[in-house]
């Protein structure tokens, strides 16, 4: 442990995200007393470090929750945001950071260090004036706020990456809009992660508003063919055309790559501006630069690449909830609710030991499909990525296993208990709650397996959508059933044969 950091409590807020995630992780390893606050503790029960940290579930919208978590904590890392909820997400955002702010002076909190986006060009979205309001917030009061402003953070499930590998690799020629000429200055996660470590340790509270930025500064398209190459892909055709307005370029990555379009707006028009740190604003005076220097672009890319193909995937963007629309926020309704919820529910037996049987259910969607119907399934996520939604692409973060929060195409797994139950909650556009869930029970001498798809319809139109899609189940689930037993019985097989 750095002695900086004894007898230190350290909050971070969006431990289930990309970034705060990494950042526990990282903190644990550093031996430091680490505090997280999340809304659900069951998202971050299967994660590695889950049993190092304190645990406080609350909101960060509630003063009694930021007070709980709070309380004894010398430096607390903001790292919430809310672009997903609608077009007022700048006003949530600035209550949110000016309730945190006040709850952090009233504990005594010591230090806050809150990671947001280089903001120094004028032509700024709103996106990247809301994070700078957030900062003038956080600051509102007497604890002093170490702000760090970062542009595009190169990493393995970050969402700027996905963004980028997926144009790559999807559109040998592009058409894009102007932005992709403008100057952007990326760093790696590592790099990103190096400072907020370090912030974690300083010798006395800093209020202080620094960029932070790789060792490169180049244009997206520069980036772009950048990835091209590492990925041994022709270099791409860039044709820059000046209609393509940030709304129509965000439709268009949300169809085209996995992040879907609310998420890519945002990312989008940041690109407006150009993302470049100001040496006026260094931080190296607080904290050095990385003993073994920063890593390039070509090496940040590099590096997220071998992470993919090792499946060594950490965090990814898909991780924070993604929420379609308001009333599918609250998952797990009790059942005293009154709810309406229409089932398709169907049993087999089979055999096949459970671990088989397991294996089969823990392994379903991604690149695994789900046993049969693929074109229908592939259709669903079409519709869902016209309308807005994620789609199928998300995919899965692990071929063979999930943990609690995971996103797995458009589903979220909502519970888990190995190989017994699984329960996935739809993350789809649609005019209601649905889950997909698997049971196995074990009756000795064979397996007694439970597939229950269930929808709880939002007024006459998400009823009349349930009895739409209907007959569409004779093919899906059956087939689903049927294929995933032949997958246990397969399974079992090959191994008694070992």
């Amino acid at each position: 442990m750095n002695s900086q950091n004894s007898g230190r409590l350290i909050l971070v807020t969006g431990a289930s995200g990309y970034v705060g995630g990494r950042l526990v992780r990282d903190l644990v390893s550093d031996k430091c007393d680490v505090r997280i606050l999340v809304r659900d503790a069951q998202k971050v029960a299967d994660q590695p470090w889950a049993k190092d940290v304190n645990i406080v579930e609350g909101n960060a919208t509630v003063i009694s929750d930021l007070d709980r978590a709070l309380k004894g904590v010398h430096t607390a890392f903001y790292l919430l945001h809310s672009i997903n909820l609608g077009k007022n997400f700048d006003d949530i955002e600035s209550e949110m950071a000016r309730n945190f702010a006040v709850a952090a002076e009233k504990q005594g909190v010591k230090q806050i260090v809150y990671l947001g986006g280089i903001a120094n060009d004028k032509n700024r979205s709103q996106h990247l004036a809301s994070r700078m309001n957030t900062g003038a917030q956080l600051a509102s009061t007497s604890v002093p706020v170490l702000e760090l402003r970062a542009g595009i953070i190169i990493g393995s499930g970050s969402a700027s990456f996905e963004m980028l590998r997926h144009l790559t690799h999807r559109l040998p020629i592009m058409t894009t809009p102007k932005w992709v000429s403008n100057l952007t200055q990326p760093i790696s996660i590592r790099d990103a992660l190096y400072y907020l470590r370090k912030a974690a340790s300083l010798e006395k509270p800093v209020g202080k508003v620094c960029d932070i930025g790789g060792k490169e500064v180049l244009s997206y398209a520069d980036m772009m063919q950048k990835f091209a190459k590492l990925s041994g892909l022709r270099k791409r055709w860039i044709v820059s055309v000046p209609v393509l307005t940030p709304k129509l370029s965000s439709l268009w990555i949300g169809f085209v790559t996995p992040v879907p379009t609310s998420l890519a707006r945002p990312l989008v028009e940041s690109l407006i501006s150009e993302v470049v740190a100001d040496p006026a604003k260094s931080i190296d005076a607080i904290i050095p630069p990385p003993p073994e220097g920063f890593i390039d672009v070509e090496g940040a890319i590099t590096l997220a690449l071998s992470r993919i193909a090792d499946r060594d995937v950490i965090t990814r963007w898909s991780d924070a909830a993604f929420p379609t629309a308001p009333w599918q926020k609250a998952q797990g309704d009790p059942e005293w609710a009154g709810e309406m919820v229409l089932c398709d529910r169907r049993e087999s037996n089979t055999e096949a030991s459970a671990a088989s049987v397991w294996q089969a259910i823990e392994s379903i969607g991604g690149e695994n499909g789900y046993y049969g119907a693929d074109f229908l399934w592939f259709l669903r996520g079409l519709l869902d990525r016209i309308f807005g939604g994620v789609g199928l692409r998300r995919g899965r973060r692990d071929p063979l296993t999930l943990r609690v929060g995971d996103s797995l195409d458009f589903w979220r797994v909502e519970e888990l208990e190995r190989g017994k139950r699984l329960k996935l909650y739809a993350e789809m556009v649609l005019p209601g709650k649905a889950w997909l869930e698997f049971s196995v029970i074990d009756n000795g001498t064979d397996r007694t397996v439970v597939q229950e798809a269930s929808f709880s319809p939002r007024g006459l139109g998400g009823q009349l959508y349930w009895y739409f899609v209907l007959p569409f189940h004779i093919f899906v689930f059956p087939t689903m059933m049927r294929n995933l037993i032949r997958k246990a019985n397969r399974t079992d097989h090959a191994n008694s044969r070992l």
